[in-house]
């Protein structure tokens, strides 16, 4: 039995292999592992990409996070808005700075924040936003500006699932006053390890930032303030540059991808796909149905049932996020949360991921496809061969 994974890594790298090999000969040979020319080059063309005249990398998405929230000084008693269905380290880093993270619902058709209900989430302690473009699609980033703006509030896009992904035209991550990336192996545009990279046009915050993520560090063993450290090395920095030269090519395969499984599930009862509205331009970090789980007596949900049929297929799925940030161990002491996000809390027993990669073939979508659609059926029908 063939098996279709939800993401093969191992493909990508076989068509750069060269490159990639060259490259991180260049880097070892040149004994220059740590900074240099080579992580100064990508950061230049990773601005031009995003069309943001500064960029400063970092160790990971995270650590962009935590060093854009630290940059602009936000912490004790101050209040972030972003959203419960999102990885974990979105909110953690409002923690880790001493700030409090203030969750808004999300959209059922988009999954991402939904901007009706931030304005009501606003207090005097308010001091920014982070969206997050979850499974690479953009929120309405005009709409959230303009509340920003007569706010007076700081907007920290989180891309790390979104890098090309466009708004309007404009990429993410040059629309808010930060832009945070994640260089995470599985994401659109992804490193050998861990990486990340922040962007703005505010060369001040630019600058407090490269401060912050060297020891805090204005010149060389001379500290203003605490910092951390925290670089991309110069063998990822390699590979993001060859990357990111194929990376609207992969993205377009992504799109051709998903537009086929639009093709194909988007009249099937009981499924709902992933909707996206004009002027936003996806990029498919992961294509993600909903599952209809009406309540049963059955304690499994029909969602989980399906993703262990097509497992016995041979095809990969993956559940983000199953706890929505609300309901995490370490959210809801703070309060009994129940019901308060209905919409996070139903998405998270209904979405299903389905394989999504650039080199995923034709044969294997079809594999995906035909495997989603029998046991679909056969479930809902409640045939015991699939039960």
């Amino acid at each position: 039995m063939n098996t279709v994974p939800p993401v093969n890594l191992t493909l990508q790298y076989q068509q750069i292999h060269d490159e990639v090999s060259t490259a991180v000969q260049a880097v070892l040979a040149s004994g220059r592992y740590i900074g240099g020319t080579i992580v100064e080059q990508f950061e230049q063309q990773f601005a031009g990409y995003i069309g943001v005249s500064e960029v400063i990398s970092c160790n990971s998405g995270t650590d962009a996070l935590f060093l854009a929230l630290r940059a602009l000084e936000i912490g004790p008693g101050d209040e972030v808005i972003t959203t419960p269905f999102t990885f974990i380290a979105t909110a953690e880093v409002i923690s880790a700075v001493g700030a409090t993270p203030v969750f808004v619902d999300i959209e059922a058709e988009t999954f991402n924040l939904n901007i009706e209900q931030v304005e009501a989430a606003i207090t005097d302690k308010t001091r920014a936003i982070i969206p997050v473009h979850l499974f690479g699609l953009p929120l309405n980033m005009t709409r959230l500006m303009a509340i920003a703006q007569s706010h007076h509030l700081i907007v920290i896009e989180d891309c790390a699932q979104a890098t090309g992904a466009e708004w309007n035209g404009q990429k993410v991550g040059s629309i808010g006053h930060i832009g945070c990336f994640s260089f995470f192996p599985t994401k659109n545009l992804g490193a050998c390890g861990d990486g990340g990279a922040m962007t703005t046009n505010d060369r001040a915050i630019a600058t407090k930032i490269r401060q912050l993520k060297d020891h805090g560090q204005t010149s060389k063993y001379c500290s203003e303030f605490v910092g951390v450290n925290s670089r991309l090395d110069s063998l990822q920095a390699a590979i993001l540059s060859i990357k990111l030269k194929y990376l609207d090519h992969w993205n377009q395969k992504r799109q051709t991808i998903a537009q086929r499984y639009h093709q194909f599930f988007s009249h099937l009862p009981g499924i709902t796909i992933p909707q996206v509205n004009s002027p936003a331009t996806s990029v498919w970090n992961q294509y993600t149905l909903r599952i209809d789980s009406p309540s049963t007596s059955t304690t499994i949900s029909l969602r989980d049932q399906l993703r262990s049929q097509l497992q016995q297929q041979g095809i990969g799925t993956m559940v983000y996020y199953p706890i929505p940030l609300h309901l995490q161990p370490l959210y809801r002491p703070q309060g009994d949360h129940a019901e308060q996000f209905p919409v996070a809390e139903q998405v998270a027993q209904e979405v299903l991921s389905l394989p999504m990669f650039p080199e995923l073939s034709p044969q294997q979508q079809d594999q995906v496809i035909d495997g989603l659609k029998n046991c679909w059926e056969k479930i809902k029908n409640f045939k015991s061969d699939c039960l």
